[in-house]
């Protein structure tokens, strides 16, 4: 008898660039992916959204500007982490009473501007991401973090609230990394040198991303 897969499993992802609908939500590249298999997917349960959504969208109209969200390429989103939007969410910490009256619901949301997933991180499982963040290119956020500051690239973040575990190389070799832009390269050049970035020879990638065009 043979076995039947189920709809959803761990070792099947969601491709942002083909699901994704929210204009709000900016997916760069066709590469960047979510581990669905146990939630409703990128937009149903990772982006929460207080306006913005397709459900909110058609039941209210926005007082304030939307907060966008940047993915870039090469992403890698864990199951059921948590992209929060929507600045404060209309509770003012700097007022006596933290509820979000009607009568003053404009003047109590204060936005956070874009949240930006920057190319290459990775997303650890449940994590929470915080309005207004961004995570630097090919960083790490470890299972289970709350992120409420910016992450620099190539490091690794992880706690409540999370801070820097460790860089990922050094100093030196993050700046050569960020200086090649691997991820604005061509998708032919991309693959070519794909043996050398699933590598750690900086040397060898500089050369050959100089021979080739």
């Amino acid at each position: 008898m043979s076995i039947q897969p189920p709809s959803k499993h761990w070792s099947r992802v969601e491709m942002l660039h083909q699901t994704v609908r929210n204009p709000n939500i900016h997916i760069k590249g066709q590469h960047s992916y979510y581990s669905d298999a146990w939630d409703g997917g990128f937009e149903q349960s990772v982006v929460r959204y207080l306006y913005g959504d397709a459900y909110s969208l058609q039941h209210w109209q926005p007082q304030w500007e939307i907060d966008p969200l940047y993915i870039g390429d090469y992403v890698c989103i864990g199951a059921e982490a948590v992209i929060l939007m929507g600045g404060n969410h209309t509770h003012r910490a700097d007022w006596f009473s933290l509820y979000p009256f009607a009568d003053n619901i404009s003047n109590a949301y204060q936005g956070k501007g874009p949240t930006t997933l920057g190319d290459g991180a990775w997303i650890g499982m449940r994590a929470m991401i915080m309005p207004g963040v961004t995570i630097g290119e090919g960083a790490v956020v470890a299972a289970n973090s709350v992120v409420t500051r910016d992450v620099a690239p190539y490091s690794v973040v992880g706690g409540n609230p999370a801070q820097c575990i460790k860089n990922r190389f050094a100093d030196s070799v993050i700046a050569r990394l960020l200086a090649l832009k691997i991820y604005d390269w061509p998708a032919e050049k991309f693959q070519r040198l794909q043996p050398l970035l699933c590598a750690c020879d900086i040397d060898a990638l500089e050369r050959a991303a100089a021979e080739t065009l």
